[in-house]
């Protein structure tokens, strides 16, 4: 089982609440969470990583416990495993690319240091082909080159499982379609889980086996694609 997501969050919701309770057991690879803004997929997200906590439930990825409210068991982020990209990239604009990349290969609090040399953030530096583009910083970049850079960061530490938050929401039409290729041709190499945040089913038509729609906060379909 690579997904056990039972999770319920009651949140303030301008003068009233939103109330998240989800019951979700998936075997599939790639499993995508789909539905409209406000429909809970990025606080389910939030709660996988570790940044939000349940009020109760389970969370379970690639056969790690994560999260368990009966045995009051709650990793820190740090310590799930999880490799997370996000719509705004959250790249550290001060540090060069090569220093997102590494941020996670470095102990402690400094930032990696401008002539840093790794081979496993090299590598992964070559594998988004941003050799040329290394020691820039981020705004200096495009955004395709930002999506690369956020992508190599969230895998250069070998992550248990792949979390994308609407990964190619800002990007255009030609470049959405580039990198939706690229990742599904890098998550069958590495067989790594991949979970997907979004709305747009073109997103989930490249990259999901199974598909979980969500409306207010409820599972409203379960869906597996061929």
């Amino acid at each position: 089982m690579n997904w056990e997501l039972r999770v319920h969050k009651r949140l303030p919701q301008g003068r009233g609440h939103f109330e998240l309770d989800l019951d979700i057991q998936a075997a599939a690879p790639r499993l995508a969470l789909f539905g409209p803004s406000g429909s809970g997929k990025s606080q389910t997200l939030k709660m996988i990583a570790g940044v939000q906590r349940p009020d109760r439930g389970r969370i379970a990825v690639a056969g790690e416990l994560l999260f368990d409210a009966e045995a009051s068991l709650s990793l820190a982020p740090q310590q799930r495993g999880l490799g997370c990209v996000f719509q705004d990239h959250a790249l550290f604009p001060h540090l060069s690319l090569r220093q997102n990349i590494a941020f996670s290969r470095v102990r402690g609090w400094r930032n990696p240091a401008r002539r840093f040399h790794d081979p496993l953030v090299e590598q992964w530096i070559a594998r988004f082909g941003l050799q040329a583009v290394a020691d820039q910083c981020p705004l200096e970049v495009s955004g395709g080159q930002r999506q690369r850079a956020a992508l190599a960061r969230a895998l250069v530490s070998s992550p248990r499982a792949l979390l994308l938050d609407e990964p190619f929401a800002a990007l255009d039409q030609a470049l959405r379609r580039s990198l939706r290729a690229e990742l599904a041709e890098l998550q069958a190499q590495l067989k790594i889980p991949l979970l997907l945040i979004t709305h747009d089913e073109d997103d989930v038509k490249a990259l999901a086996d199974q598909v979980v729609t969500l409306d207010q906060g409820r599972v409203a379909s379960i869906t597996e694609l061929e």
